[in-house]
């Protein structure tokens, strides 16, 4: 008996040990991995649309935010102890609070160059809505409930801010200035806030003007570090500029300034936007965004090192304090942790909406059901009156791009309404110009085609090509893209066994202000009752035969 016992305990130890090994595993794209798994790592850490990052530490975590403009759930939060491998693991967002304005599209608008930081044993999230203010969300546990929004400021036309706590528990908000909202550009201010960070005291002041040297300056960023008063904030543009500091012993001015990263003889174009932090070893890292177009704005990690209260980031060969990016270089020093990134595929097992998944405003309460007993996603059709094409629709369903070379493919079911026709089921990739496979219900039955519209957000008009009957309400498509903005689609009607090319290569377009989206859509041409639906079964991403191509 005891010799069973022993086995049975045996037994559970092993089950435990599995049940804990599953639980924690991590998941790695099949598209893109920073950790070359060697004690190195390769730029960018995230080929995604993660725009604006900022980044804080606690202890031996990392958490990071980004832009999510006008997309829901907004403000992501990733988690890393590494600096290198990220893990997505919440929003601080559930909706944009304002629920009528966003309850329609806002392309572009919404959240606006986030700062995390944490103060007090709590997580602040603090950002610029260029049309109606500075807002902030808190939570003790970022992976748990954020707050609900706390507007610090209503105002138009202010942005890119960021709280600072001083020694002497004075406290502040850094910003800049939007100028299609405030009239001018190009200029840093900076407000008091009351004890609690809830709320601004008195008017802004102006502490920087960079006109004459620093054009487009904005994306604040304040430290504090040997009594000086650090500014961290890009400017010359997203595409072209470059990473500024501005110092000063009164955090009031005048600020001495020196730009410290730019793009220099390499291919990193726009180097700069992001966040500071050391690490637990005491090194020193600088976090940026690359603007790659159809992609996003993805991210990068260089070394930073102080020299003569300075920063110098990336690499100084030359010794003038102004660095280069890196393209490779020797990981953080940090406890070893398992090779991870954010997910791309999903299999629909569950009974909520993956992490990766955003709606392009605020969803309504009965355009999904994530149904976990039958494995799928299914998505009903909305009918949208106000739309001119697919790109002022709310309710696609869309993720980022993983990478700049890949193949997605996706299993989905569609069953329309009988009582009419023309409901549309769609996936492909979404921006200012789109392009989409459509299965589309008519008098003939299903039939499948191309579906593209150029020049979407200027009311472009969609146009189908290659039209065909579909024999099966059951279709894999698949899409490949390369070089960064180059598609080409294909469907099978056998499960996958074969494939049949459809439409014509199709140049993506990212979207305003954010990358393109690969993604669902399911419309009616009518209002009713109700509508049809699809079911997609699964999503996955697989590098493409660039061989092809």
């Amino acid at each position: 008996m005891r010799h069973i016992a022993i086995a049975i305990a045996s037994l559970l130890l092993f089950q435990t040990a599995i049940a804990k090994t599953i639980k924690t595993k991590k998941f790695v794209s099949k598209v893109w991995v920073a950790d070359n798994g060697d004690g190195t790592y390769k730029n960018p850490i995230l080929y995604a649309d993660y725009s604006d990052p900022d980044v804080c530490r606690v202890g031996k975590d990392f958490y990071m935010t980004a832009s999510s403009f006008d997309c829901v759930p907004g403000l992501p939060i990733l988690h890393s102890t590494d600096l290198v491998n990220w893990e997505l693991v919440n929003y601080a967002l559930k909706r944009h609070p304002q629920e009528e304005d966003f309850s329609k599209p806002q392309r572009g608008n919404g959240v606006w160059a986030p700062a995390i930081r944490y103060h007090d044993g709590e997580f602040r999230i603090y950002w610029g809505d260029p049309d109606r203010g500075f807002f902030m969300v808190k939570a003790k546990d970022p992976r748990g409930e954020w707050s609900k929004p706390v507007c610090v400021k209503e105002i138009k036309g202010l942005i890119d801010c960021c709280p600072f706590w001083d020694d002497n528990g004075d406290v502040y908000l850094s910003h800049g200035y939007a100028g299609s909202r405030a009239g001018v550009k190009s200029i840093l201010g900076l407000l008091r806030m009351n004890k609690e960070g809830d709320a601004t005291v008195g008017d802004t002041r102006i502490i920087y003007d960079g006109h004459t040297s620093q054009p487009t300056i904005e994306g604040t960023k304040m430290y504090k570090r040997n009594g000086y008063y650090y500014i961290f904030a890009p400017a010359g543009g997203v595409a072209t500029g470059w990473q500024l500091v501005l110092r000063s012993k009164d955090i009031w001015g005048p600020y001495e300034e020196k730009i410290v990263l730019h793009q220099g003889k390499t291919s990193i174009n726009g180097p700069h936007q992001g966040a500071w932090v050391e690490t637990k070893k005491g090194e020193n890292w600088f976090i940026h965004f690359q603007d790659v177009g159809t992609c996003g704005r993805i991210i990068h990690l260089e070394p930073m090192k102080w020299v003569n209260d300075w920063p110098v980031i990336g690499n100084d060969d030359d010794g003038d304090g102004c660095g280069e990016p890196v393209m490779t270089y020797t990981k953080p020093k940090a406890p070893k942790t398992a090779i991870t990134t954010p997910v791309d595929d999903d299999e629909f097992s569950d009974n909520k909406i993956g992490l990766q998944w955003q709606w392009m405003g605020n969803p309504g309460p009965t355009w999904p059901f994530a149904d976990k007993k039958n494995g799928v996603l299914r998505l009903f059709s909305q009918y949208d009156e106000a739309s001119h094409n697919l790109f002022n629709v709310n309710s696609f369903l869309g993720q980022k791009t993983p990478a700049k070379d890949f193949t997605v493919t996706t299993r989905l079911s569609v069953y329309p309404d009988k009582r009419y026709t023309g409901e549309k089921f769609l996936f492909g990739i979404m921006g200012e110009d789109y392009s989409m496979i459509c299965i589309e219900n008519t008098a003939e039955g299903l039939k499948i085609s191309q579906n593209t519209c150029i020049d979407a957000r200027k009311k472009g008009i969609e146009t189908a090509v290659d039209v065909n009957l579909l024999p099966s309400r059951d279709v894999v498509i698949r899409m490949t893209m390369t070089d960064g903005q180059y598609c080409n689609f294909s469907y099978s009607t056998d499960d996958g066994a074969t494939f049949k090319a459809i439409g014509t290569k199709f140049k993506a377009k990212e979207g305003r202000w954010i990358g393109a989206k690969i993604g669902y859509i399911a419309s009616r041409p009518k209002k009713s009752n109700d509508g049809g639906y699809m079911d997609i079964d699964w999503i996955r991403y697989t590098k493409p035969d660039l061989n092809n191509k």
